[in-house]
């Protein structure tokens, strides 16, 4: 596998050119060392980070990769006149085409976050991650009713950062809940959830991989042993199958994927 470093550089966060970035890098079997770059929002600040660039050519004897969302065209010049990597504009090669197209010049904003917290569903997602962070891992019953997805499962099969990342990308208000060995035993869901059935989502994992994640936090414990794992593991399913909830496996999955299966499941993308 080939090793390069690519660099991200933004004249805002550098959060959209590291997104664009490793979308792409993605598609290829590569080491990357990667280096974000922001706020090169001056000539001044071009030329030093075009001497890093040129400097990490000359060390590695190879290119590095440098994705861009330059707005301001006296910096992009430095950087596209003075640098030895391989440069990867966005506005370039996707903003200019479309407004050709649609004949219509784009704002040209430094960074995408510019006025954003001006916006009523910037305000929404912020209730939302507060939302989910008081209704994380079953802390709170109180307003359920509120939520838009309550996700269900075994003590650390992702329901956390799956309820996180619903709330900071699509603003909803996703509480989790954990099924402990009480529930089993009960041979039902909680009380507190059996009213929202149409809104609960389930994640299991496998009972391997589940040990592997549960002896990093309790090393050596009976919760983390794989026999009570595999007990959890087959106990969920089994609740899941009876309540007739929806769930998948998060063994092999992103957070994204897990996202994105969640949506279109529940039909909550519409309007995404």
């Amino acid at each position: 596998m080939p090793n390069r470093t690519v660099f991200f550089v933004s004249d805002g966060t550098g959060i959209t050119a590291e997104t664009f970035g490793n979308a792409i890098l993605a598609q290829f079997n590569i080491n990357a060392r990667r280096v974000r770059l922001p706020y090169i929002d001056t000539v001044d600040k071009a030329h030093q980070i075009v001497r890093q660039i040129n400097n990490t050519a000359d060390v590695e004897g190879v290119r590095p990769i440098v994705f861009s969302t330059l707005v301001n065209t006296d910096v992009l010049t430095v950087i596209t006149s003075s640098c030895k990597g391989k440069l990867l504009d966005m506005f370039g090669t996707f903003v200019e085409p479309l407004e050709d197209e649609l004949g219509v010049k784009s704002n040209h904003r430094v960074g995408r976050f510019s006025d954003v917290t001006q916006s009523k569903a910037y305000h929404d997602r912020m209730e939302a991650i507060n939302f989910s962070l008081a209704h994380d891992d079953g802390q709170s019953n109180r307003d359920l009713a509120g939520s838009d997805i309550i996700l269900i499962g075994v003590s650390r099969s992702g329901k956390t950062p799956t309820s996180l990342y619903l709330a900071m990308q699509y603003g909803l208000k996703a509480s989790n809940y954990p099924l402990i060995p009480e529930d089993f035993e009960r041979r039902e869901l909680p009380p507190a959830l059996m009213p929202f059935k149409k809104k609960i989502f389930g994640l299991t994992i496998q009972p391997e991989r589940l040990s592997e994640i549960r002896n990093e936090r309790r090393p050596n414990s009976k919760y983390a042993s794989l026999d009570n794992c595999r007990s959890e593991v087959h106990e969920a399913e089994s609740m899941m199958r009876r309540e007739g909830i929806r769930w998948l496996s998060t063994t092999t999955k992103s957070i994204e994927e897990i996202a994105t299966t969640i949506l279109q499941d529940m039909a909550l993308g519409q309007g995404f």
